[in-house]
């Protein structure tokens, strides 16, 4: 059986990461989670601080998540939140998602907001997202690189000049820098690499 996460609002957030991490998900790595109130958390968001986006993409986005990753919505958790101890009560539901979805990790940028002494009762670990990926790295580089490689020619598709460099930057903004470093050092945003 695959390890399960759950991916936190924050994480889903910046485009690229949030594509990055579904990719690493569909190719079975991981077995991805996340809940309607952790969506709504997302889409909202970048709907208030974006508001050029499209709404209508945005909505097809959201679609789109669920069709590749269709096992992904965790319900039936809410009864578990009242008896859960967070810093943040707000984040419980994503702590009551994680033990409803069996999840070993939950991968968030607020790891000050999910305590280890909080989550070890419950064999969860939170993790960053930038240290989720190097680990996903480290299991197999090359699949990595092919999802960089997949989401540069995604890119490609609208803007022809795009290159893996592109999707770095973007993804250095976001905060992936450890995995963002590793992906350069193997040389595949040179040129003719993959």
């Amino acid at each position: 059986m695959s390890f399960a996460v759950v991916y936190d609002a924050c994480v889903l957030y910046p485009n690229v990461l949030r594509d990055l991490l579904i990719r690493v998900a569909i190719g079975h790595k991981v077995r991805a989670h996340w809940t309607d109130q952790i969506l709504d958390e997302v889409f909202e968001n970048l709907i208030e601080n974006r508001p050029d986006l499209d709404r209508v993409r945005l909505a097809r986005t959201r679609v789109l998540m669920g069709k590749a990753l269709p096992d992904a919505k965790v319900t039936g958790y809410e009864s578990l939140v009242p008896a859960l101890e967070l810093p943040d009560p707000d984040d419980r539901h994503v702590l009551a998602a994680a033990i409803r979805a069996g999840a070993q990790m939950i991968v968030t940028s607020n790891l000050k907001d999910f305590p280890p002494e909080c989550l070890s009762p419950f064999a969860i670990e939170a993790k960053g997202p930038d240290d989720f990926l190097v680990d996903q790295y480290h299991l197999d580089p090359v699949v990595m690189n092919m999802h960089v490689a997949m989401i540069t020619a995604d890119w490609a598709a609208k803007r022809p000049d795009s290159t893996p460099g592109d999707v770095y930057e973007h993804l250095e903004a976001a905060g992936i820098i450890q995995l963002t470093a590793l992906l350069r050092a193997a040389g595949s945003d040179e040129p003719g690499q993959e």
